[in-house]
């Protein structure tokens, strides 16, 4: 598939649940507003979607959240789509996860076909990550990443860089991560819903947060690309590879192949837009028939790039909360 400036778009994620069992403070607001079931696709359905994906040529596929291990019987679906790993049809399936649920499931994710996940971890310090995730324990989470290696999978932490919460913990965060066998991905904050914090006042960017890094290793660009937007770095003396993701300091857009389906059934072309396709009543109405039309819509209206601005006061570039798309 080419989108209407030409990018090849092989990487789709899905989103298979808004909900989430943590409420971290630059994701979500305190109080939420989850989507009525009737509302969200089922997991029979979020397959056969998928697979259109997958026929017109996505090679990729991330499940993702909210917390998509908190949605019942998601190692159905997790089973499905690990057929085309199986088969051939698709290179790879991944998740994206708080780490709360891996130590119930890790297992079925390597049976289903899975090999690689991300974990949310943004701090290291239990008082920290409580504050930040209000309420979150980090020994559960710990204990989810250590079941996962055990399991098999390879693990991958992602920590978003927050001014005054976490910025000391980057190169504490590094040597975890290569002491423990993981890579690093590091990730700006993005303004994305409505929010308790002013995210200005969180928003640390990528060059600055790395300092510490830069201070006491030698770090190089490499080449190694896991299909999204982290550009990655060898660090001197470490194992762990760091990845940095910058949509504000530096856009990314340029390269971007990836397109996100919500558990509502909404395709959206750009995490920064609210622009989408609905295809969930053109689904249940026609089935399968009329997906393809709807897709060719999709690529071509697909946005040159993102507007993300974290100003003083300024709002959010969507209304939506990256639970409801999907990170």
């Amino acid at each position: 598939m080419l989108d209407g400036h030409g990018r090849l778009i092989d990487y789709l994620r899905i989103s298979v649940t808004d909900r989430c069992d943590l409420r971290c403070r630059y994701c979500m607001s305190e109080t939420m507003q989850f989507l009525p079931r009737r509302e969200v696709l089922t997991l029979e359905e979020i397959a056969v979607i998928a697979e259109r994906f997958i026929a017109r040529g996505v090679r990729k596929i991330r499940l993702s959240g909210g917390e998509p291990l908190v949605r019942r019987d998601f190692g159905a679906l997790a089973r499905a789509l690990g057929r085309h790993v199986h088969d051939g049809t698709l290179d790879e399936l991944t998740l994206t996860t708080n780490g709360t649920q891996l130590a119930h499931h890790a297992g079925m994710l390597v049976e289903a076909g899975v090999r690689r996940i991300n974990v949310s971890l943004d701090s290291l310090d239990p008082a920290t990550f409580a504050y930040i995730t209000r309420g979150g324990e980090l020994e559960q989470v710990l204990a989810g990443i250590a079941a996962a290696r055990q399991a098999g999978l390879k693990v991958k932490i992602n920590m978003v860089a927050l001014r005054g919460l976490n910025d000391g913990e980057v190169l504490p965060m590094l040597q975890y991560c290569d002491a423990n066998g993981h890579d690093l991905t590091l990730i700006e904050t993005m303004p994305l819903g409505e929010i308790d914090d002013d995210r200005s006042d969180r928003y640390l960017p990528l060059h600055e947060a790395i300092m510490p890094v830069r201070d006491m290793y030698d770090i190089a660009p490499v080449t190694y690309r896991t299909g999204g937007p982290a550009r990655y770095f060898v660090v001197s003396g470490l194992d762990a590879r760091l990845g940095l993701i910058t949509p504000l300091s530096d856009n990314f857009c340029a390269g971007c192949n990836r397109m996100r389906l919500t558990c509502q059934g909404r395709i959206y072309m750009c995490l920064g837009h609210e622009d989408h396709i609905d295809l969930k009543a053109a689904f249940r109405e026609h089935g399968v028939d009329g997906i393809d039309t709807l897709l060719d819509r999709a690529l071509a209206t697909k946005p040159k790039a993102h507007d993300f601005h974290v100003d003083k006061g300024a709002a959010p570039a969507t209304r939506r909360h990256m639970s409801v798309t999907g990170g």
